[in-house]
C-alpha cells in the first residue's frame, strides 16, 4: 500500500478541484489531486466558460494561452418561444476584458488547468485514482483511502477536499447532511451535425410542452432536450422514431439530422439535482463546488460557480495550509463567502423553474413569450443585466493568492 503525505488533498478533478489545487501549488501549498478517470473525456458536461473564469485566467495571466485552445465565443444569448425570436443576455458590456462566453470542451479547460499545475513542483495530479474512504482520527479528517490500478493508495493531509461532484463519496462518508431543493426537469444529451448554413447559434427553443436547447460546437450542435423530472423512461417507451419526430417537431432545422441518433446509446440522461450542503465542512474536511451544492443546467452557471469556489478556497485558505493548521473557523469563513452566492443563484434557478419550465410543461396549445422575455426584446438594453447575473454571478472572486515560486517552462 502506497502512502503519501501532503498538505491537502482533493478528491475530484473537476472544474473546482483542479483549479484549486493550480492555485495552491502556485501559492507554494502541497497538493494532491486524485480523479478516478484515466482523462477528462467525457461528453455532456457543462462546457460554458463565462466571463467570470475568463477574468480569472486574466488574473492568473493565462487568458491569452488559454483563448489559443479550440472554441466559440457568444456575446449574446437568444432562442425562440414558439415562432417569435427572443433576446434574453448581451455581454459586451461587462466590465470584464471578456466581454463573452467562450463555449469549450470541459476536457480541453482542465487538461489547461491540469499542464499549468504540473509546472509547479508542489502539483501531484494523480490519475485512475477512486477515492473510496476517508481516515478518521477523533472526530478530525486526516486524509483518504484511494483505489488506483497499482493497489491501495492513502494520502493523510492537513486537509481534505471534496470536489467529486453532486454523487460525492466524500460529503456522503463524512456524513453531510444534504437538502434537496428539487428541480422539475432531467435532460436528455446529444449531438446532431451542423452545418454551414445554420446560422447563429439559439440558446433554446420552446414550444408546448416542449424544451430544446443547441450549443454551436462548431461542426455539431450539442442539443438538449428537456424533458419533465423522471419521464426518461416515458419517452424511451415511445420509441426512437416518436423521439426524433418530437425534436424534428420544436426544431425543424434539424429533419434531416435526426436519423444520427441511431439508438439509445445516442442519447444520454443527464439527471437535474439542485441541492446543497447545510454545513460544508467538519475538521479536517471541506466540500466545493458540486459537492457543497449541485446546480440546475439553467444559465450554464454550475462549472463558473465551481470555479468561483476554488478562487475563494484558495485565498482564504492557503496561508493556514502554509503554516499546518487548518482551524474549523477558517473553513467556515469559506461557507460563508460561498453560500451567499449559492443561495441566490440557486433561487433564481428555482424562479426560472417554476416561472418558465414548469409552465412549458404544461402547455398544450400556442405558447407566447412570458412578460420578462418580452420586455427583454422591447428593451435591448434590459439584456444586460441577466448577462451581469449569468457572466459574472452574485459574488465574484478575484485572485489574491500569490505566486511563491516562478512556475517552470
Amino acid at each position: 500500500m502506497a502512502d503519501v503525505r501532503t498538505s491537502c488533498c482533493i478528491a475530484g478533478g473537476g472544474p473546482a478541484g483542479m483549479m484549486l489545487g493550480f492555485l495552491l501549488a502556485r501559492a507554494g501549498v502541497g497538493v494532491v489531486v486524485l480523479e478516478k478517470h484515466a482523462d477528462f473525456l467525457r461528453d455532456f458536461r457543462g462546457d460554458t466558460i463565462h466571463p467570470s473564469t475568463l477574468e480569472v485566467m486574466h488574473e492568473l495571466g493565462l487568458l491569452d494561452e488559454f483563448l489559443k485552445l479550440p472554441h466559440r465565443q457568444v456575446q449574446q444569448l437568444g432562442g425562440f418561444v414558439g415562432n417569435t425570436p427572443i433576446g434574453i443576455a448581451d455581454f459586451s458590456h461587462l466590465p470584464t476584458r471578456c466581454k463573452f462566453i467562450a463555449l469549450m470542451p470541459q476536457w480541453d479547460f482542465l487538461d489547461f488547468l491540469a499542464d499549468n499545475g504540473r509546472r509547479y513542483p508542489s502539483f501531484d495530479l494523480r490519475m485512475c485514482a477512486e477515492v473510496t474512504d476517508l481516515i478518521d482520527e477523533g472526530g478530525r479528517i486526516v486524509g483518504v483511502r484511494a483505489t488506483t490500478p497499482d493497489g491501495p493508495l492513502t494520502v493523510h493531509s492537513t486537509l481534505v477536499v471534496g470536489a467529486d461532484g453532486r454523487t460525492s463519496v466524500v460529503r456522503e462518508r463524512a456524513g453531510l447532511k444534504v437538502e434537496d431543493i428539487g428541480a422539475p426537469m432531467d435532460v436528455l444529451w446529444m449531438r446532431l451535425s451542423r452545418r454551414d448554413g445554420d446560422g447563429a447559434q439559439a440558446l433554446g427553443r420552446i414550444d408546448a410542452g416542449q424544451m430544446f436547447v443547441m450549443i454551436d460546437r462548431g461542426d455539431y450542435w450539442q442539443c438538449a432536450y428537456v424533458i419533465p423530472k423522471g419521464a426518461a423512461e416515458e419517452v424511451k417507451a415511445k420509441g426512437l422514431e416518436a423521439f426524433r419526430s418530437s425534436i424534428v417537431g420544436i426544431a425543424p432545422l434539424m429533419h434531416d439530422r435526426v436519423q444520427e441518433l441511431r439508438t439509445w446509446d445516442d442519447v444520454k440522461l443527464l439527471t437535474v439535482k439542485i441541492d446543497r450542503l447545510a454545513r460544508w465542512y467538519r475538521p479536517g474536511l471541506l466540500c466545493i463546488g458540486d459537492a457543497a451544492h449541485a446546480m440546475s443546467p439553467v444559465g450554464g452557471v454550475g462549472v463558473n460557480l465551481a470555479v468561483q469556489d476554488a478562487v475563494a478556497t484558495a485565498n482564504l485558505l492557503a496561508a493556514p495550509l502554509l503554516a499546518g493548521a487548518v482551524s474549523e473557523d477558517d473553513l467556515a469563513a469559506v461557507q460563508r463567502r460561498r453560500m451567499f452566492p449559492t443561495r441566490m443563484t440557486q433561487r433564481l434557478q428555482v424562479f426560472i423553474q417554476n416561472n418558465v419550465l414548469s409552465r412549458v410543461f404544461a402547455s398544450r396549445g400556442t405558447i407566447s413569450p412570458p412578460w420578462p422575455v418580452r420586455l427583454l426584446s422591447r428593451w435591448p438594453v434590459l439584456q444586460r443585466i441577466p448577462a451581469r447575473i449569468v457572466g459574472l454571478g452574485v459574488r465574484p472572486e478575484h485572485v489574491e493568492t500569490p505566486e511563491v515560486l516562478p512556475a517552470r517552462a
